[in-house]
């Protein structure tokens, strides 16, 4: 899955990439994992011959058979000065905040690409993708809201795929569902003297939070829950 980014820097690098693909020259594109390198790569390069910096061997074959290459993983490679590339055209995928300058000499072209957390109009699209797919697969409501403070942008595309799917799941969990995945977070916990209390003071957080949101005033969630206004004081003092 390919989304054009509208991030200026990324399309400076589509731009160079596109212009000087069909030349002899080393590239390197630098930047964390799972930020989106390889997608915009395997657009522009469909019938490149792609090998693993992890497996030298491969590399090497690679260099010698091909004359248009990706390598991923260009971190995992120790032995850089065994590496000839002359009269082919390779472009090296490297995880890392920071290029190891010691590489640049191996290289034409040095591009960084951004983190996800740098292109906001970027976590637009990919969420809007993210939310709609996994909506339909999981037959949520196509109403169903999707708060952006749940983003997790730690790990780029991977961890804001994963807490969008979080997301979708627990809001719409069934009854059965929700009891099923209690059921095995208490099975796999340290089952304690306590945990009796503790768990029943996370249900009663729960549910009074849950009121608050929806019926906005202390006065109002006692009147539905049926219970003193005194009591549920009580309760959100104690578990504050």
């Amino acid at each position: 899955m390919y989304i054009h980014s509208s991030n200026p820097t990324i399309e400076k690098i589509y731009q160079s990439i596109l212009v000087n693909q069909d030349m002899f020259v080393s590239s390197v594109i630098y930047g964390q994992r799972y930020s989106g390198k390889s997608s915009l790569i395997r657009k522009l390069y469909k019938g490149a011959v792609w090998v693993d910096g992890a497996n030298l061997r491969e590399v090497h074959k690679a260099l010698e058979d091909s004359q248009r290459i990706v390598i991923t993983n260009f971190e995992k490679i120790r032995n850089i000065d065994s590496l000839n590339f002359e009269n082919v055209h390779v472009l090296a995928l490297y995880n890392g905040k920071h290029f190891n300058k010691k590489l640049e000499d191996k290289f034409a072209f040095i591009y960084h690409f951004p983190p996800l957390s740098q292109r906001l109009d970027d976590v637009k699209q990919f969420s809007d993708y993210y939310i709609e797919h996994i909506k339909e697969l999981l037959d949520a409501p196509k109403d169903l809201v999707i708060d952006e403070d749940i983003f997790d942008l730690s790990e780029n595309l991977k961890s804001l795929k994963k807490s969008i799917y979080k997301e979708i799941m627990l809001k719409t969990l069934n009854k059965d569902e929700l009891y099923r995945a209690l059921y095995y977070n208490f099975v796999n916990s340290d089952l304690d003297s306590n945990i009796y209390d503790t768990e029943l003071k996370l249900f009663d957080k729960a549910i009074i939070d849950a009121g608050l949101k929806r019926f906005k005033s202390q006065l109002q969630v006692s009147k539905k829950f049926g219970i003193s206004r005194n009591t549920l004081r009580k309760k959100i003092d104690e578990l504050d």
